[in-house]
């Protein structure tokens, strides 16, 4: 009994308090946001529990409250129950999957009464944990195929049963965790590799009907071909260590189609997409022939890259049209300029960049925006709530938010840093994933950077779900942190 007397003023001695400050300094100004977006005339009373802005405050009180809790448990109950807790939440996702109740498409919320829970935003720190406690082991090994592959299950699963209850946007965010991987010694060429994806879709999409010069050659397709040349044979200097091989690669491939070029321009007009996909299954067969030839692996890998490359370029543009739902593929339209469509898919966008340049430096003031008081901008109060920062605080509130933002990344990331444990650092940077992607994405979104895929803006949208979802995953580490130095450790 004395110990348990003296375990508790130890923990909370030991808990860092500027995330706490940072944590409720965003949670103040979030409620404000929602004060401003959701705020009605014909009910002026921010306080009511029949508006939104004071639902917020009880969602903010139990998430409160709830992290009170987490503090109080025993950081070793975390990682004893870590792999309960994933199966937990991994079985209420896939019961979501067959909910009867549809909220806008989407079947990944669970009604029970008059509150609506999303499993969604639980999983996140459900699979955070899962991931520490699995790669925290003592034999763990990042470059083992066998621990490797067991951690990409831990992620895709839960990725899997999200993207059945169609919320795509949520699902996206599990990518995050590849920044921790990253950390944990993942080689850089799988962050490479998914960065090239994005570069090969968004330039073979974008440029896909303008032409070359005065050639039938697709301007998309001749630049996405060149690429998977260009880094191909950067990544035989870098990986194969035979700078001489690379240069004689890129020299031969840059040669042949400046020539081809050429050719086309003032001889006879061709396509040439063809030379460009002949050159790179001569480079494809070639490196092959490096790896029967050398036994060096890296060839190998450096083949299966290339031909990787040509075939997500290939099959692109059949994705786009064929696989993804006729809004995911508007939008993406929208976001690449193909399309414009202001009162369809781009309309929130539109009107949210309005929102944002209405408030120029110093906004609007408090409740007193006009783009969201005339709700002209949709889910004003969750997924675009930042168009209300923008709004009525101007470019300094917009700008303050952010830098609060930051400062809690970095904290989470020197927090991460001082771990005593693989499994501290490892949740750790789990959540600073998290909260990155969220606050690049959603912004981006907001500003018209990156496609409308519906995720909230931490500790700013209102909505329980999204707000105890991220509590949990913040105070869950640095309960881990403050029992780092204890003596049970």
């Amino acid at each position: 009994m004395e110990q348990a007397t003296d375990k508790h003023p130890g923990v909370l001695r030991s808990i860092d308090w500027w995330t706490i400050a940072i944590y409720m300094a965003l949670l103040t100004f979030g409620w404000l946001s929602v004060c401003g977006a959701s705020y009605s005339f014909e009910e002026p009373n921010l306080f009511s529990l029949s508006a939104r802005s004071g639902m917020q405050i009880v969602w903010i009180g139990t998430s409160l409250f709830l992290g009170l809790v987490l503090l109080l448990l025993d950081d070793r109950f975390y990682d004893t129950f870590a792999f309960v807790i994933y199966g937990i939440l991994l079985l209420l996702l896939f019961g979501t999957i067959f909910n009867p109740h549809s909220i806008k498409g989407s079947h990944s919320w669970l009604v029970l009464g008059p509150l609506r829970l999303q499993p969604a935003e639980f999983a996140k720190f459900a699979t955070a944990l899962a991931l520490a406690k699995f790669m925290g082991r003592f034999r763990y090994n990042i470059h083992d195929t066998k621990d490797f592959l067991l951690t990409l299950t831990i992620i895709f699963v839960p990725m899997f049963f999200i993207i059945m209850q169609r919320e795509t946007g949520s699902a996206l965010v599990y990518l995050s965790f590849f920044l921790m991987l990253y950390r944990e010694g993942m080689t850089g060429s799988v962050l490479f590799t998914g960065a090239a994806m994005v570069i090969y879709f968004v330039i073979g999409i974008r440029y896909a009907e303008p032409l070359l010069f005065d050639t039938p050659t697709s301007i998309g397709r001749f630049i996405v071909l060149l690429l998977i040349q260009i880094f191909s044979s950067a990544l035989i200097g870098i990986y194969c260590r035979n700078q001489k091989q690379a240069l004689h690669c890129l020299g031969l491939c840059l040669g042949t189609t400046l020539i081809c070029l050429l050719f086309s321009v003032y001889v006879i007009p061709f396509d040439l997409f063809w030379v460009q996909m002949a050159l790179s299954l001569i480079l494809v067969g070639y490196l092959l022939w490096q790896a029967l030839f050398t036994r060096f692996q890296n060839y190998l890998w450096i083949a299966l890259f290339a031909m990787g490359s040509i075939l997500f370029f290939s099959s692109a543009d059949y994705a786009l049209n064929n696989i993804l739902e006729p809004h995911q593929r508007t939008r993406i339209n929208v976001l690449l300029g193909l399309e414009e469509d202001l009162k369809g898919a781009g309309y929130n966008v539109h009107q949210s960049e309005i929102a944002i340049g209405s408030g120029g430096l110093r906004g609007k003031g408090f409740l007193n925006g006009t783009q969201t008081k005339l709700k002209y901008v949709p889910e004003q109060d969750t997924d675009f709530i930042f168009c209300t920062v923008g709004e009525e605080e101007g470019f300094v509130g917009a700008a303050s938010v952010l830098l609060l933002f930051l400062a809690l990344i970095l904290r989470l990331i020197q927090l991460a840093e001082r771990q005593s444990t693989a499994y501290g650092r490892v949740y750790g940077y789990c959540v600073v994933s998290i909260f990155l992607f969220h606050v690049f994405i959603n912004v981006g979104m907001v500003l018209g950077l990156t496609p409308v895929i519906g995720i909230p803006l931490p500790f700013f949208s209102y909505g329980g779900s999204s707000l105890w979802g991220f509590t949990f995953l913040l105070f869950i580490f640095l309960r881990i942190d403050a029992g780092r130095n204890m003596a049970h450790r």
